[in-house]
């Protein structure tokens, strides 16, 4: 072997462990690295050293606050950010469609109530809740408020006996919610449009489904007529009580209404005339989706219309005007439980809170 092959061969040997130490150095400097970065060292197998068990250790995630959060999201461009974690009692999602608005500077009084004010103006009804950064809580809000709010969530109710939501009404909802989202720098978060429109028809198909008032009528003999002071003292015997309504009212201990003792003729029962008055028929109704035990309040019904039928010498009938048998009281029985199981089934308790916004 020449002198050239042997130089170049210690040459290329020199070169190659010089790329190997440097290459060792900068593993080392990485692994020290990243050693201070995460506070966790970790035996190396390949260098031969000692291995020992290590520790379990619990995995934190790295968190930002909600302001963070929101300051962060709008650096990438994001316009959503996660809702808060406490969802605000009142506000359902079954039957609203919810907006947020998050700022990192809390919005005023006064700017949250011209929020509120556009809510309002879309002609349907509206809850809102806010996070209360001072006091650390969510709270029920309305137009009159005082405090300031770092998060809001706005819900519009998509349906009632009043009809379905519209896309107008939807639009304008959405539009106020980002004007004041422009006018502040916060972030705004809608729901789809579409989606909600599709939501809230199939909601009120199904409430206008269910939506039954179960009647039977107490009507006088030929010729006959029942005294309006005769049919008050019954009623009241009964534990019904006349309400300004006209509508004499049967209430649960909660003070909702299991069933209504009215008149079938035109003239109300008001409080100040009824004992002037006469009537050929009274009608005693129940409003199905709108009361929790509603097998006890027809129970109640059908005790009650036999009673006023024998005192005041009139008939039981049903809306037909046909006598009301046992037969067909057993048919009505079966109508309200399948009606309180395809509720029950849908998510929306006969009188809970949701029917009871849903069917008003």
């Amino acid at each position: 072997m020449s002198d050239l092959q042997i130089s170049l061969l210690a040459i290329g040997a020199v070169v190659i462990g010089g790329v190997l130490a440097y290459n060792w150095f900068q593993e080392r400097q990485l692994q020290r690295r990243l050693g201070e970065a995460f506070g966790e060292t970790h035996p190396d197998v390949l260098l031969g050293e000692a291995s020992a068990r290590a520790e379990p250790v619990t995995r934190v995630e790295p968190q930002l606050d909600d302001n963070k959060r929101v300051e962060a999201a709008a650096q990438r461009g994001v316009t959503s950010v996660p809702e808060p974690p406490h969802a605000m009692a009142g506000i359902d999602e079954t039957i609203d469609c919810v907006a947020t608005l998050f700022s990192d500077t809390p919005l005023t009084a006064a700017q949250v109530s011209e929020l509120l004010s556009g809510v309002a103006a879309c002609g349907r009804t509206w809850r809102a809740a806010g996070f209360n950064a001072s006091v650390g809580k969510w709270e029920e809000i309305n137009r009159a408020v005082t405090a300031q709010y770092s998060q809001l969530r706005l819900a519009l109710q998509m349906a009632n006996r009043g009809g379905v939501i519209s896309a107008v009404q939807l639009g304008a909802f959405c539009d106020a919610i980002n004007t004041a989202a422009s006018r502040t720098s916060a972030l705004a978060q809608c729901p789809d449009a579409e989606s909600v429109l599709r939501k809230a028809h199939e909601l009120d198909l199904f409430c206008s489904d269910v939506d039954v008032a179960i009647g039977v009528n107490v009507i006088a003999a030929e010729g006959e007529s029942f005294s309006g002071a005769r049919v008050r003292a019954l009623a009241e015997g009964e534990g019904l009580t006349l309400e300004p309504d006209g509508v004499f009212h049967l209430e649960d201990e909660n003070g909702q209404t299991l069933l209504t003792l009215s008149n079938q003729e035109a003239a109300m029962f008001l409080p100040e005339a009824v004992n002037g008055m006469t009537t050929r028929g009274v009608t005693l109704l129940l409003d199905v989706p709108r009361v929790v035990m509603a097998e006890r309040a027809l129970q109640r019904m059908f005790e009650l219309g036999r009673t006023l039928a024998v005192t005041l010498k009139g008939r039981l009938v049903d809306d037909n005007r046909a006598t009301l048998t046992a037969a067909s009281m057993d048919q009505i029985r079966q109508q309200l439980k399948d009606i309180h199981f395809a509720m029950n089934e849908r998510g929306i308790a006969p009188g809970s809170a949701r029917a009871l916004r849903l069917f008003s």
